[in-house]
């Protein structure tokens, strides 16, 4: 089996291809263009199986080759900052929208399946637990609303081309890789806590709930498709489990117990709050595993020698 995964050096990425559970693979092509320049998730790869690295934008002509040899593809190229996408929205279209139809449409050319990693955001702010049937969506930020149009695009694919794809709507994915960023809740407000800076939470937010996935969790459930050849042209909420911020600062404070908290305005639109339920995931087969506190202090023990404060906790 020979695998394509685009976004190969993310935060994702980066632990995925370093825990391919998987049958014996002969071949994973890893795309990624460098953009965030994180060279070191290349760095000390399993010696099996074969990585070959490719340094391309997902719309470049190398692209369609990549794929014609691959069995399958794993997208996780993406702009995937919430916050910052408001600013972005000329490079959320180019990469979220334009560069997804170049590589669904090489899917539909050679048929090969893909795996297409949404978002929970595309719930938006719901009263009651949401699960995959509401029909009320409500993306709130331009990398949501991007999401959401590759959800639809798959949709029309599947139906009109006999494209065949599984979509994973993710919750915020929290976790250690090597190729981790600190854009999202929990990771930022680990990295504000070591540097002993103020954790800012938006002042509506504190007492809210959203959806959280562990990284570990995330891995498993893109290991479980492909393992089980589960493209069915389906939606699932990948989630571990829901949070306030207050449950998630609780946690943090258990090793850093001096963090201090700075409620601010913010334009990310983290005053919404939702429950999303991981039930239909569950009945077909996805295992959760993953534990907030040992994220958190695995992640914060990577900071230990950068503040005599936090180091003597853990």
């Amino acid at each position: 089996m020979n695998i394509c995964i685009t976004g190969a050096l993310g935060h994702i990425g980066s632990k995925l291809i370093r825990n391919l559970k998987l049958p014996p693979l002969s071949c994973v092509y890893l795309v990624d263009n460098f953009q965030a320049q994180r060279y070191v998730s290349l760095f000390d790869l399993p010696n099996k199986p074969k990585f070959i690295f490719n340094q391309l934008d997902i719309v470049s002509p190398e692209m369609e080759e990549i794929i014609k040899q691959s069995d399958l593809v794993v997208h996780l190229a993406a702009i995937t900052d919430a916050e910052t996408s408001f600013y972005k929205e000329e490079l959320v279209e180019e990469v979220n929208k334009r560069g997804f139809e170049c590589v669904a449409n090489m899917c539909v050319k050679y048929q090969k399946p893909i795996i297409f990693p949404s978002s929970t955001s595309v719930y938006g702010s719901q009263e009651n637990l949401v699960d995959e049937n509401c029909n009320e969506l409500l993306p709130q930020s331009p990398y949501a609303e991007s999401k959401l149009y590759g959800e639809k695009l798959l949709a029309t694919l599947g139906k009109e081309k006999d494209l065949r794809y599984i979509i994973l709507r993710f919750g915020t994915i929290f976790g250690y890789s090597i190729g981790m960023r600190f854009h999202t809740a929990v990771n930022k407000f680990i990295f504000q806590a070591v540097n002993n800076k103020q954790v800012t939470v938006w002042k509506t937010a504190y007492d809210q709930k959203r959806p959280y996935c562990d990284l570990d969790d995330a891995i498993s459930a893109i290991n479980h498709v492909i393992k089980k050849n589960l493209f069915d042209n389906e939606i699932y909420n990948i989630v571990t489990i829901n949070l306030t911020v207050k449950d998630v600062l609780t946690v943090i404070k258990k090793f850093i117990p001096e963090i201090k908290i700075k409620f601010v305005d913010s334009p990310i639109m983290n005053q919404l709050s939702y429950e999303v339920s991981n039930k239909k995931s569950r009945d077909k087969g996805f295992v959760y595993k993953g534990n907030i506190e040992k994220s958190i202090r695995e992640t914060i023990t990577k900071f230990q020698n950068v503040n005599y404060s936090v180091k003597k906790t853990l």
